[in-house]
């Protein structure tokens, strides 16, 4: 499952920031969530953790989903679970 989200560009202003989250199982049945986020265009950073348990991996990619939206940031393109948006 992965969202894309970003920040709206002020007019004439610097480019938009973003942040891509994703969630991938696996191959030993474990779950890694990864956080990248950035400006258009500029330097990323990737940050990565490790779950052992599906339901603690969708928690916290909705806790990390949820505080990006809280600092402004819109979802531009989702994919996986019909509710990871949360909408």
């Amino acid at each position: 499952m992965r969202i894309y989200m970003q920040t709206m560009p002020a007019a004439g202003a610097e480019a938009p920031r973003y942040v891509q989250i994703t969630l991938e199982q696996d191959l030993l049945g474990g779950w890694t969530l990864y956080r990248e986020s950035g400006t258009q265009g500029g330097k990323a950073t990737l940050k990565r953790d490790v779950y052992l348990e599906r339901d603690a991996a969708l928690a916290a990619f909705e806790k990390a989903r949820d505080a990006q939206i809280k600092k402004g940031f819109k979802v531009m393109f989702s994919q996986g679970q019909e509710s990871a948006h949360g909408r």
